[in-house]
C-alpha cells in the first residue's frame, strides 16, 4: 500500500513517471468512476456524455504525464460515444462534441506537461543550488580552519620573538585575541558580519555585566564594518580596564548607538571611574581609534572628562 502512495505521490509532484501497470489501474479505475457519475447524471440530463471523463483526463496527465492524458482521453471519448443510458444514438452531434471535448483535453494536457515541466525545473535548480551552498559551506569552513591556523602561527611565532619584551607583547597578544574573538564571533553567522549586541557582549563580558549597559536596537554589522568596531571597542574596554570605569570598584560604563539615513552614532561613556589627570601623548591605541572608521566616511572624537573617558564614534553603515 505504501508503495502505490508514494508512486501517487511521486507522480502528482513530478518526481518521477509511475509505472505502467499503476498508470493502466489508476486510469481504468477513474474512467469506472467517470463512467458511474454519467450514469448517474443520466438520470437528470441524458445527453451529457463526455463532461464527466473531463477530471479522469486531468488527473490521468497530473499523474502519469502526457502520454497517459492522451490515452486517456481516446478512451473517455470512446466510452462517451459507444456507451448508453438511453435508447439514444450516436449522431453527428454526438460527434461534434467529442472533437470539443478531445480539443479541451488537449488544451488541458498541454497546460498539465508544461507545469510539470516548470516544476521539475525548478526542483533540479533548487537541488542544485543546495548542494553549491553545501560546498561552498565547506570551502568557507575550510578557509576559516585555515585562517585560525594562520592567526595561531602567528601568535606562536610573535609570542617567541617578543617573549624578551613583555610591554610591547602584551599590547600586541591582546589585540590579536580580539580579532580572533571577533573573527569567531562572525565565522558562527556565516562570514557576514554580528550583531553590535554580541560584540560588545564578547568584549566587555570579562569585565562583569553589571558594569556595563548598553542601550540600542538590535543592529547587525557588516563583516568588515564590525571587525573596525571590534578593535576600536577592545582599545576602549583596555583602557577602562587599566585606568578608566573598569579599574575602579564603582566604575559604571554605558554604551548606546543609533542609526541615522545609514549612519552609525555610537557613544561610549565611561562613569564613577578615576579622575583623568594628566594625559600623555597619543599612543598606538589613540592613533588606532583615530583611524579605524575612516574607510566607512567616519571619525571617532575621545574627550577626558573629569567623570571619566566619552568617545563618540560616527560612520556609514555599507549597503552590502
Amino acid at each position: 500500500m505504501k508503495k502505490l502512495i508514494d508512486e501517487f505521490t511521486h507522480g502528482w509532484q513530478g518526481i518521477s513517471q509511475p509505472s505502467l501497470l499503476f498508470s493502466s489501474v489508476f486510469v481504468a479505475g477513474c474512467l469506472a468512476l467517470s463512467t458511474i457519475a454519467r450514469w448517474g447524471i443520466a438520470h437528470i440530463r441524458p445527453d451529457v456524455f463526455f463532461t464527466p471523463y473531463f477530471p479522469t483526463v486531468f488527473l490521468a496527465a497530473a499523474i502519469g504525464g502526457a502520454r497517459v492524458g492522451i490515452v486517456t482521453a481516446i478512451a473517455g471519448g470512446a466510452l462517451g460515444v459507444t456507451v448508453n443510458f438511453d435508447s439514444s444514438i450516436a449522431d453527428s452531434a454526438r460527434f461534434a462534441l467529442l472533437l470539443m471535448f478531445w480539443a479541451v483535453c488537449g488544451f488541458a494536457i498541454w497546460g498539465v506537461e508544461h507545469y510539470r515541466t516548470i516544476v521539475a525545473q525548478q526542483r533540479e535548480d533548487s537541488k542544485r543550488l543546495i548542494q553549491e551552498e553545501e560546498y561552498r559551506k565547506l570551502l568557507v569552513e575550510e578557509l576559516q580552519h585555515r585562517l585560525k591556523n594562520k592567526t595561531s602561527t602567528i601568535h606562536a611565532v610573535l609570542h617567541q620573538v617578543l617573549q624578551n619584551q613583555p610591554q610591547i607583547w602584551g599590547s600586541i597578544d591582546s589585540r590579536l585575541r580580539a580579532l580572533s574573538a571577533t573573527d569567531d564571533l562572525i565565522a558562527r553567522l556565516d562570514g557576514r558580519g554580528c550583531d553590535i549586541k554580541d560584540m560588545l557582549h564578547s568584549e566587555l563580558g570579562p569585565y562583569g555585566h553589571v558594569r556595563f549597559n548598553l542601550n540600542g536596537d538590535a543592529l547587525f554589522l557588516p563583516a568588515k564594518l564590525a571587525v573596525s568596531l571590534a578593535l576600536i571597542f577592545h582599545e576602549l574596554a583596555t583602557n577602562a580596564g587599566k585606568y578608566g570605569a573598569f579599574s575602579s570598584a564603582r566604575g559604571l560604563l554605558q554604551v548606546s548607538w543609533s542609526v541615522s539615513e545609514s549612519r552609525l552614532n555610537v557613544t561610549w561613556d565611561e562613569t564613577e571611574g578615576p579622575a583623568v589627570e594628566n594625559v600623555g601623548p597619543a599612543g598606538f591605541g589613540t592613533k588606532l581609534l583615530q583611524s579605524a572608521l575612516r574607510a566607512f566616511d567616519g571619525k571617532t572624537e575621545i574627550r577626558f572628562l573629569k567623570t571619566g573617558v566619552h568617545c563618540t564614534m560616527q560612520c556609514r553603515i555599507p549597503a552590502n
